[in-house]
């Protein structure tokens, strides 16, 4: 089994970069609003936002949370489809990348 010490330092750190984010997130929506009507508008479009940011943090961590179990069960660097090889160069920029590239790109992502 190669060596991910780094993937998963890496990925540690993301992990809590985006439980951070995702805690201030929840804490911006847990304000009360702002009782003048106008100011209500504006708030309740920036909480829709804040909601769709909420929801991406979200797959960011479970993406990352599934890689990092990848490295605890020695299948990290393999694609879960193929079962290929993920090119390192791959993993680099994305270390939570579960696809090879072939795969990746068949799924448009």
């Amino acid at each position: 089994m190669p060596e991910h010490s780094a993937a998963e330092t890496q990925l540690r750190s993301r992990l809590t970069e985006l439980e951070s984010r995702r805690e201030r997130i929840v804490q911006d929506l847990s304000q009360p609003l702002d009782a003048d009507p106008s100011e209500q508008a504006v708030e309740m479009e920036d909480d829709i936002a804040l909601e769709g940011q909420a929801a991406l943090v979200e797959r960011e961590i479970e993406s990352v949370r599934r890689a990092l179990a990848r490295i605890g069960d020695g299948s990290y660097g393999q694609c879960v489809r193929c079962g290929a090889e993920i090119a390192s160069a791959r993993l680099a920029a994305r270390p939570e990348a579960a696809l090879c590239l072939e795969c990746a790109t068949q799924d448009g992502t």
